[in-house]
């Protein structure tokens, strides 16, 4: 997330200019109150708003990394859709969405999709609403998973988004936990 990001850049940031990691450490907090990230410690900082940012929650970079893979056609979306897609090019694929489903048979392939995509290193990203997910990807049925295709630039080569890039980071604080937190996706 931002925070592992600032965190890793502020502590080679101090390796490389003899500074004290735990005084650049302390001047990193985020500021709960009005969403916004203190990265200049106060005096003289020079991001925006004198030092503060905005730190989107991660259910509304989700939401952009959905509308951006959706309008790029690099989003698949169904269950079904979805495990068949994995099956022929699992390489392919960067992300898998997940919402609840209240069918028993729809549970047990998730449970399967889910130990398939951390087999093959396809982050996982469990959400609140199949609704709100199939709404963000513009399909008239109600659809529970979504898998997020890598983008590929001339010549075969991988590249990530600055949106896909969070999700990442997101996904690396969380890739090991038993239970995955559930993202709360924005309304609209």
């Amino acid at each position: 997330m931002v925070i592992a990001t600032k965190i890793r850049t502020s502590s080679i940031s101090s390796t490389i200019d003899g500074g004290d990691i735990d005084a650049k450490l302390a001047n990193l907090f985020l500021d709960s109150t009005t969403g916004k990230e203190n990265v200049g410690g106060g005096g003289g900082g020079g991001g925006v708003d004198g030092g503060m940012m905005m730190v989107e929650p991660i259910g509304a970079t989700v939401r952009r990394a959905l509308v951006a893979a959706s309008r790029e056609d690099r989003a698949i979306v169904g269950l079904s859709e979805s495990i068949n897609a994995l099956s022929k090019t699992p390489e392919d694929f960067l992300f898998c969405f997940l919402a609840a489903s209240g069918n028993p048979a729809n549970h047990m392939h998730q449970v399967l999709l889910e130990a398939f995509c951390f087999e093959h290193d396809i982050y996982i990203i469990k959400v609140d609403s199949a609704e709100k997910l199939s709404r963000m990807l513009g399909t008239p049925r109600v659809e529970s998973c979504a898998l997020l295709q890598k983008s590929w630039s001339e010549g075969r080569t991988e590249t990530i988004t600055d949106v896909e890039d969070q999700l990442v980071d997101y996904c690396e604080e969380h890739w090991e936990a038993p239970v995955k937190p559930i993202v709360k996706l924005p309304e609209k």
